[in-house]
């Protein structure tokens, strides 16, 4: 049986981040969700860094980090504004690095840990009206790898994961603005391979998998993507 680690999960107020959360529980780890909703800004670094000094004082370490936290923008890069520029990068790259700052000076003081980072398929495979978006998760995919180069000797694992299209509050919102939801909901159940969106769930095992120190591996993106990146399904009729 694994020793219980102490696992820090931010965004972990809804979809994504509550099933990582529900799912390390499950494993009898010390789950601590940082949250805007909770007044965790992860965009200020020094709510980063006392967050973590405050979970290391109430659990003595921390052997886990999932950056999940993340915002969205919906546009061509001619359509999105400064303003969306600065505020999604804020979010998932600015607020990956703050966060990743805080914490591993405390697993490198450990003897290791394991971070994962929220990523997406947009990093891999361009979508239309993601200009924003894409770029900053095409960010978190290059962190990712360069983080896992210069703490490999700590003994402390960088990973991503990706997802295709979540079965998500965000993309739930995203589809009933739309003029026909039903249509929009087939469009993206279609663009999927598999002929379903991700589920919150799905994703949380492929974290939960990265994480274990039993996984051997290190600057990986894995794809939980449906078969958007791998496979194209071509009808001869």
């Amino acid at each position: 049986m694994l020793t219980p680690r102490v696992v820090v999960v931010t965004g972990s107020a809804g979809g994504i981040g509550a099933a990582m959360v529900e799912r390390f529980s499950a494993l009898g780890d010390t789950v601590v969700g940082l949250d805007l909703t909770d007044g965790i800004d992860i965009t200020r670094p020094e709510h980063c860094h006392a967050a973590a000094q405050l979970v290391v004082d109430q659990h003595g370490r921390i052997d886990v980090l999932c950056n999940n936290a993340g915002i969205s923008a919906v546009g061509d890069v001619v359509q999105s504004t400064p303003d969306d520029w600065q505020r999604v990068f804020a979010v998932n790259v600015f607020g990956v690095a703050n966060m990743s700052r805080a914490v591993i000076p405390h697993m490198r003081a450990g003897g290791g840990g394991a971070i994962v980072n929220t990523c997406s398929i947009v990093a891999t495979v361009g979508l239309v009206q993601r200009a924003v978006y894409a770029s900053s998760k095409g960010a978190v995919q290059a962190l990712t790898k360069a983080m896992a180069a210069d703490e490999v000797h700590h003994g402390i694992r960088v990973n991503c994961v990706s997802p295709g299209t979540v079965q998500s509050p965000w993309v739930e919102r995203l589809v009933a603005a739309t003029d026909d939801p039903p249509a929009t909901y087939e469009a993206l159940r279609r663009r999927q391979p598999m002929g379903q969106l991700v589920s919150c769930e799905a994703v949380a095992d492929a974290v939960v998998y990265l994480a274990a120190p039993t996984t051997f591996a290190t600057g990986i993106d894995l794809l939980i993507d449906g078969g958007i990146s791998g496979i194209r399904i071509v009808d001869d009729g």
